[in-house]
């Protein structure tokens, strides 16, 4: 009996551990990227150019209804300019998928990947997350809002720290009216 007594004791406990740390997962909301659009914005001393790029894949992660995590895969083949026609637009599009910029042809994707979020509102978190872009990662921090099956997030990134200095003052003296900023904007509007 007592031996019976200090089995059960012994299960109870192992299975008390376990479950103590096990995570559940939570639920993984894929993005419906046919319907989900990101737009970027990049600016000048002249002036400022704005396009889009495709999310090539995507989930968000609730637990509860609450946002837990996410990650998304960016296909930078597909950056492009949106503000620019004919010749102008090819140049400008070639232009920043070249070494000089985001360097497409030997970095054909970006990712991020959510790796703290917490609530900041009825329908808001703020996310701290592990950006890629060009094979260097870097932490960033955002806002993500959700409403129902949709999210919005605005994201300003700063270029040099994914080596991407062309035209930053930052690195190079005189350019005068030529200078990039460094920091360019990214907005998000996703459905899943």
């Amino acid at each position: 009996m007592k031996k019976t007594i200090k089995n059960l004791a012994i299960v109870a406990l192992v299975a008390f551990t376990t479950f103590s740390f096990t995570t559940i997962a939570g639920e993984k909301k894929e993005i419906k990227i046919d319907k989900s659009k990101v737009v970027w914005k990049g600016y000048k001393v002249t002036g400022s150019h704005e396009g889009s790029i495709a999310i090539k894949s995507g989930s968000l992660t609730f637990d509860d209804n609450k946002l837990t995590g996410g990650e998304f895969v960016i296909d930078m083949s597909t950056i492009s300019s949106t503000d620019l026609d004919g010749g102008m637009k090819g140049k400008l599009d070639g232009h920043l998928k070249s070494d000089d910029f985001f360097g497409v042809e030997n970095h054909p994707t970006s990712t991020l990947v959510f790796k703290k979020v917490a609530a900041s509102g009825k329908n808001a978190y703020t996310v701290t997350g592990d950006l890629t872009i060009k094979g260097k990662t870097n932490p960033i921090t955002f806002v993500i809002s959700i409403y129902g099956n949709k999210a919005t997030a605005s994201l300003k990134v700063d270029r040099t720290k994914y080596d991407v200095r062309y035209g930053s003052t930052s690195f190079f003296d005189g350019l005068k009216d030529k200078a990039i900023y460094d920091e360019f904007d990214l907005v998000a509007d996703l459905e899943f």
